[in-house]
This record gives C-alpha cells, structure tokens and sequence, in this order.
C-alpha cells in the first residue's frame, strides 16, 4: 500500500463549515509552510479563491478524484502566527465558516486574488533637460509652477496635491516633453518633522505614564468626559510605542472622523500615517494592509475592518469612542472590532486602550470588576468647562418644523455674539411620513410592510420624493391621495431638510449647513463642509454624524430635536444608546474659548433618564442602568446570541426556527453549572416570534433568541447544534444568520 498523497486542506468564502480537500499543484509538495498563502481552486464550474488552512493527507484515490489547485497565488503565506490564529478563533467564536472570516479579513482586492500591491509612494522629479527648458516656460502657468516646485526638491503626490492645482495635468505635460518624470520613493521618506503638542494636565499625564509602564496584555479603559484630551493621551502612547520601533493600530468609529485624525497625527508623530477604511478604493486599501503585513505602516488608523491589519511588530491598539456601534458588523461575519481588538492585543501581548466619554456598560462593567485598568479624566482640557444644560419642555407649544419659539430665540443669541449652532436631529430627510389630512391614508413602504406593520417612507427633497430608509426603495411623491383623492397631503414632523428649509429662511444672513448621510456622500465631503464654515458664525444640522469626536472650536450653543423617540424604545439597550448620544452631542459645545450651552428639547420634560443625566450625568446614569441590567439578567449579566431568519414567505422562517428550537431544547433543559443558581436553566431560548421589523426588502423576517448566565454554557450549546442546523431541511427554504453578542434585537 502506498504512502497517503499531502493535500491542501482550503478554506473557501462559502457556507459550509468544513474544509475541502485539494491535491498540490504539479511537482509542488504541500507541506505547513503553505498553511496561509492563497490558492486558485476549481469549484464546480467556477473558480474560486480560497486559502490554505491546514495540511492533511489522503489516500490513493482514482485518476481524477482528487481536483488539483490551480495556482499558489503567494510566495509566502498572507495569513499566518497570531493573524491567522486570531482568525481561527474569531471563526470558532461566531460559529461561522473559516473561509468566509479570512476572506473578510482580506482586502478585496486580495480576495479576487491580486498579487500584493507594492507599498511605495510615488513622487516627481525634474529632469536634466527640464532644469535646463525651465527659464523658456510660460511664465505663470501651471507647468512652469511645478517645475519650479520640483527644481528645488523631488515632491511627493500627496504634498503637489495641496500646492498645485490640477497638477496631475501639469505633470503630463512636462512628461511627454521629457521635463519631469515620475519616481518611486520609500513611504518613510515622507515623513513630516513631528511638531509638540500642548504639555499634559495631571490627568492626562497619570493615564499617558500608566500605558508607558504596562508590560504585555493590558487592557485600559479611559474614561474621559468630553474635551478632556484623550486625543492627547493617544499620542503620547503612540509616540511611546514609536520610539520602541513597534507599530500602532488606531481604530475610529466613523469615516468621518479620519480625515481629522489623520491631519492631526501627521502633524504629531514625524511618521507617516496609513488609513483604512470605506471610503478608500480596493487598491487604496489593499496597499495599507500590504504595508502593515510588511512592517512598514507604523501608524494605521481606521474603521472597523481596519481591526484584521496585520501588526507583525505590534505595540499599541488604541479603540477610540470604544461605545460606539459601528464597531458592531451587522452583516456577514457579525464580529465586533472592538471586542476582537482585545482577542488581538491579548495575543499580540501588547496594551489595549479603549477610549470613550460615555463607555459601554460592558465596559464599565469590565473595569468594576478588575479585568480593565481603569483611568479617568474628569475634567476638560485647558480652560474649557462643561456647558450649561437645560430642557426646554414643550407640552401645548408651537413648533415650526419641530423647533420651539425659546430654541430659535437661543440661536439668534448665539448667532448674535458671535458663536457657531449645532442643532441635531437624528433623522435625515424632509419629513419622516407623507399623511392625507382628509382620510387619514399615509405613505407605506411596500417592501417592508405588512397589513399589521406598515413602515412610512421618508420624505424628501422637499417633499416631492419618497425613500425607505431600510430598504433603499424611492418613487415620487403622489400628486393626490391614492386613498381618496384629496390634494391635502401634508409631510408630518420634520427630518434635517426641512429644518434646514425653515433656518435657512429665518437667518439669512449665516451659512446654514446640512450634514448628513445624504449630503456627505462624496469623498472628503464632511471635512470640505465644514471647512468652508471656517470661524464664521453659522448654523450645521446634523445627524449622529456629528456627534461622534469632531473638534468644533466655535461652537456655542447645542439644540437637541427629537429627544422623546428613543426614550420608550422596546430595545433594552435604547436608554445606553440615547444617553450616549445626548453626552456626545451635548459635548460638541464649548470646547474651546466660548461657553458651551446644550438645549434639550421634549414632550417628556420629567422623564428619569434625562432628570438622571443632568443632575449626575453620564456616571449616575451608567450606575442605575447597570443595576437594571443586573436585575433583569441582561448584558453584561448574561450572555445573547440571536438566529435571524427571513423568506418571502411568512411560513418558512417560523418553520425553520421552529426546527432550531427543538435542537436546542435539550440545552436549555440543562441546569445552569453548580457556581451559579442550580435551578436556572443553562440556556433560555425566547421564540420564534416575528422580528420587531416582520418584514424588510421583500422578506418577512423572523428571530430565536438564547440566553444564557455564562458564555461558555452559550458557546457549548451552538457548539453542538450549529452543524445540525446547516443540515436541517428547513434550513434550505431560508436566508438566516447566528449573530453572537448582538448588538441590538431589531
């Protein structure tokens, strides 16, 4: 009997669970150093990119039985040493397919199976023949410009993009005639020369000594209010770790925010720093990871994917606005960045800092019970002090497009003496729903409603167009009721165009400015926006968008609209949510040399969250939440996973979650570990039930969920049945999902 033949054991972007089996290429003999490179596979009819997850063998099999690979794709392998076994872990712990967590981990453009790109930067030089054509240009035009540029010194891209207008055009021309030519150069030599930052208050330099003295794995919350410099912090430790020549990961909750970021630790660090993030191309993003996975990226800063960077000499990974849930992925592989952040610091035995005004209660949670190094600065940089809050209770008032006659005497006043005004509202569009004053009839989404659940469609552009904010689905707004055709169609409440409509009107003479998802579509858009405000007084509109970090010197007064929504919300997470945004938004004001006011403006004027986050703030709020939580048997108490199911047809979804349940019984049947209650069951599984929003797109969607007091009794439970609900018949008349840890229940 022969010896059995090694083979590749693939992990493909598919949903089976298993690996597939692959003979080597011709003349190749696999071996654990392939463990990590990409291969080119034949799948069926097609051809798919997967990677190399083990190495096994197989015995003889008929000619033909065994496909061979295609194509090693990499010299060495991409994906290996703590990477690769995080990704393993990050598979085990969601319960989904290897190969779909590591080609999540990889930049698209590796995915489709590119090589990895070159990581230089590329600049511009004169030429020998342009020094000596350089006096015959035209005198003040855009060649002659750059090759008086480029006659001084090779200039890099980025640098010729802020000096030259069009220059890419300026550049051509001087090529075609041999006066300048394009070079490439290492990413290092455009470093800027670091520049000193403001010298640290007592707090900022206790939290910046502590990250300097930890020693491997140390998780550290920094509990900082609003413009109290943890910006300033991150520096200080990312230069640290600079001069321990290690790299440091940053990662930011919004794309918004790394315009921003970056221009600031440019200036900082004397390092140049490397973004990812959504906004990039694939090329763009791919040549980040490439520099990361080389070494040469020190500094990477980015949004949630940014989390799989590879750190081969990994010092720091900083989470900035750690609360947030943007680190939450809400589809595919639903992993969080943040709590995969820490998985990857404890593996890479390096500090962990989470940053935050308004930490999640899992967090503070962690801190109380010593798992995180807890570090506070409880007061704002510099001369700063924190804005005066008061709520504006407008029972029985009027309102003019959901503004409060006191809220537009406010802004006139801050206007007045100068300041900039923030109002929030969180709802983008004209107005949340198109209603016939006569009949009663209002606009419904017809893909995502149903004859118990209607979902109005948004207006917009003034009320001439009508959009689902959750399925993308438009069409013009009707001329008349189709109900009764009345022509007394009114948009009811109002979303941030319509504010915009009525402050444009009544202060004409300031820019008003409207930010948010609609209006920031192109790239760099935001910093653009609010660029051209500069330090004029003026009024930004804004979403949640603005809430999150941005630095705004002048700005003086806060109106907050639309409090009461998420005040009686059937989320058990909703109350942390809104208390996050209120803190958040409510420190946009004074931050620099103006006072700061925050206006809050409700129907609910004596409600208990609000009366408990101006009388302790965010602290007091976070205390008694906690002590909810804790009562219920909810997060951090305890321990979700939901299965989320949907169909065009009602019935399949019931049906398959159904089956779940059953396999799931003989869990929740178990009694919890002796440690705990011995009478709570070591599973509890609610459902199935129609999801709170039954149906979306087309599909009527419906949810399981389990909870459980420990994680390990959680994980036990899908361990065992995961592979049996794959196999489930049911399973094959459904789209459906396991999301471990959800982040919401919608």
């Amino acid at each position: 009997m022969s010896d059995p033949t090694p083979v590749f054991q693939v992990a493909l972007p598919l949903p089976p669970l298993r690996l597939f089996d692959y003979a080597a290429p011709a003349g190749h003999l696999a071996g654990a150093d392939d463990i990590g490179r990409r291969v080119r596979v034949p799948f069926g009819p097609r051809e798919l990119v997967g990677v190399v997850a083990g190495v096994g063998s197989a015995a003889p099999a008929p000619e033909g039985r065994l496909r061979p690979v295609h194509e090693l794709l990499d010299g060495t392998p991409l994906l290996h040493g703590e990477l690769l076994e995080s990704l393993r872990w990050l598979a085990r712990y969601t319960h989904a397919p290897l190969g779909e967590v590591l080609a999540t981990a990889l930049p698209a453009a590796l995915r489709r199976g590119e090589p990895l790109p070159a990581t230089h930067a590329w600049a511009w030089r004169l030429t020998e023949t342009g020094a000596t054509a350089l006096p015959g240009l035209r005198s003040g035009s855009r060649p002659r410009r750059l090759a008086e540029l480029l006659a001084d010194a090779v200039r890099d891209e980025d640098a010729l993009a802020s000096v030259v207008e069009d220059w890419r055009t300026a550049a051509r021309a001087l090529e075609r005639r041999g006066y300048a030519e394009r070079v490439a150069i290492p990413a290092s030599a455009l470093a800027p020369d670091p520049r000193p930052g403001p010298t640290p208050n007592a707090e900022q330099r206790a939290a910046i000594e502590a990250l300097r003295e930890a020693r491997g794995f140390a998780p550290m919350l920094l509990d900082g209010v609003t413009g109290s410099g943890k910006t300033e912090v991150y520096l200080h430790a990312i230069a640290d770790c600079l001069a321990r020549g290690r790299q440091a990961l940053v990662l930011v909750p919004e794309i918004g925010l790394t315009p921003q970021l970056l221009a600031r630790f440019r200036a900082r660090l004397g390092v140049p720093v490397h973004a990812t993030h959504s906004g990039l191309n694939d090329n763009e993003r791919a040549r980040t990871w490439a520099a990361a996975w080389r070494g040469e990226a020190r500094v990477i800063v980015g949004t949630r994917s940014a989390v799989f960077t590879p750190l081969p000499e990994a010092g720091l990974i900083v989470i900035d606005e750690e609360h947030d849930g943007s680190y939450k992925q809400q589809d595919g592989i639903r992993y969080h960045a943040r709590d995969f952040a820490l998985v990857r610091g404890k593996a890479l035995a390096v500090p962990v800092l989470l940053g935050s005004a308004t930490p999640s209660l899992e967090s503070l949670h962690n801190a109380g019970a010593g798992r995180y190094d807890y570090l506070r600065l409880a007061r704002r940089a510099g001369d700063a002090q924190p804005p005066a809050v008061r709520v504006v209770d407008v029972r029985k008032r009027a309102l003019d497009a959901g503004l409060s006659g006191q809220m537009l005497d406010a802004i006139r006043a801050a206007l007045d003496s100068g300041g900039q005004v923030l109002v929030f509202r969180n709802r983008r569009g004209y107005a949340p729903v198109l209603l016939c004053h006569d009949c009663g009839w209002s606009a419904q989404c017809p893909r995502c409603s149903t004859p118990e659940h209607g979902r109005p469609m948004t207006v917009h552009a003034q009320g001439r167009r009508l959009q689902c904010h959750h399925c993308g689905h438009r069409r013009p707004a009707p001329p008349a009721c189709p109900d009764c055709a009345s022509l007394a169609l009114q948009p009811q409440g109002a979303g941030t165009e319509r504010i915009e409509e009525v402050l444009v009107e009544k202060f004409p003479d300031v820019p008003v400015l409207r930010i948010d998802r609609g209006s920031t579509q192109r790239r760099d858009a935001l910093a653009q926006l609010l660029g051209s405000l500069g330090d004029r007084p003026g009024i930004l509109i804004g979403t949640q968008m603005l809430a999150k970090g941005h630095d705004l010197p002048d700005l003086s007064l806060v109106c907050v609209v639309g409090v009461d929504e998420g005040l009686f919300s059937a989320d058990f997470r909703a109350h942390e949510k809104l208390a996050q945004l209120l803190i958040q938004v409510a420190g946009r004001a004074g931050r620099a040399r103006r006072a700061g006011e925050v206006l809050l403006q409700t129907h609910h004027a004596d409600h208990p969250l609000l009366a408990t986050l101006i009388a302790g703030g965010y602290p007091a709020f976070a205390g008694d939440e906690l002590a909810q939580r804790e009562a219920a048997g909810f997060p951090p108490y305890a321990h979700l996973a939901l299965l989320r199911a949907e169909s065009k047809h009602a019935e399949p979804p019931m049906a398959f979650l159904q089956a779940v349940r059953r396999l799931l019984e003989p869990a929740a049947r178990a009694r919890g570990p002796a440690s705990a209650d011995a009478q709570a069951p070591a599973l509890s599984i609610s459902g199935p039930m129609p999801a709170p929003m039954p149906r979306r797109a087309g599909m009527h969607r419906a949810q399981l969920l389990l909870l459980a007091p420990t994680r390990r009794g959680l994980h036990a439970a899908l361990q065992d049945a995961v592979p049996a609900i794959h196999a489930l018949t049911e399973a094959r008349k459904v789209r459906w999902s396991l999301d471990v840890d959800p982040a919401d229940l919608y």
